[in-house]
């Protein structure tokens, strides 16, 4: 009978997206990455050190399964497919799908208990909760919170996830879309010119994943032109690897995007 070992926890980890190689540098694991994202901007040295394995829909089963990973972390139902065909190829995948501000924590959490990071994985968890509850009792004091539109793609338009819309209001914004942020499929978010129109937004965010914003084009919409946002020059563009990725980078430098747009001396 062959002799077991005290679990160790996964040694080789390939990671579909940005997330879970912040978080396991983070904690001091990056050694135990062995693929990456091509979307993969934080840290800095995961793009010089590690492979490209995939894009964010689709990635290469062979590569994944040359680098004879014993874990692959994906994120959301978006790469349902390629877990699909990884499983096939009988690898072990963990896909999360975390939504909120309280998920992107418990996630954090959860990869640091697979690889024995459990301690690190709360104090950093504990790290970003000071820091939103101190934002938060800041901007609290502000007499007006400026009603904010946040647009995630332009054709369909696609209002903010559930994580960029707690930040939003963390901000000292109000999401005029609040009531369909926690919409977990993109379609659950659409809407429509005649909404924003409705809504007024005072500040507009736009991180149109994959391209960049394009203001000029945002302003020629029919009847943007009466908007406060447009009218006061107050479009910001937050790259979509600092809001968009589900984990540290939206907590931290994130936020700080949506800060600076909502500042009143802005």
């Amino acid at each position: 009978m062959k002799t077991l070992s005290s679990p160790r926890g996964p040694q080789r980890i390939v990671c579909l997206t940005e997330e879970p190689t912040e978080i396991l540098y983070a904690l001091g694991e990056g050694d135990r990455v062995v693929g990456i994202s091509a979307y993969t901007v934080r840290p800095p040295e995961a793009k010089a050190e590690k492979p490209v394995v995939s894009a964010f829909i689709d990635g290469s089963v062979q590569k994944i399964c040359a680098l004879q990973p014993d874990l692959v972390i994906g994120f959301s139902d978006i790469q349902a497919d390629l877990a699909k065909k990884l499983i096939a190829a009988n690898q072990q995948v963990l896909i999360f799908n975390q939504r909120s501000i309280q998920e992107i924590l418990e996630v954090i959490r959860a990869i640091g208990s697979l690889v024995g990071r459990q301690h690190e994985a709360q104090a950093l968890c504990d790290t970003y909760l000071k820091r939103l509850d101190s934002v938060q009792n800041e901007t609290v004091k502000r007499s007006h919170r400026p009603r904010v539109y946040f647009e995630e793609w332009d054709e369909p338009m696609i209002a903010g996830i559930q994580w960029v819309s707690e930040l939003i209001e963390i901000a000292g914004g109000q999401d005029v879309f609040r009531d369909r942020a926690s919409g977990k499929l993109a379609k659950e978010r659409f809407v429509q010119p005649e909404e924003v129109i409705s809504a007024q937004p005072e500040v507009v965010f736009a991180s149109w994943c994959g391209k960049p914003f394009d203001a000029s084009a945002f302003r020629q919409r029919s009847g943007f032109d009466s908007l406060p946002a447009v009218k006061g020059n107050r479009l910001h563009e937050v790259p979509s690897e600092l809001i968009l990725q589900p984990g540290p980078a939206c907590l931290t430098a994130g936020l700080d995007c949506l800060l600076e747009g909502l500042s009143p001396s802005d």
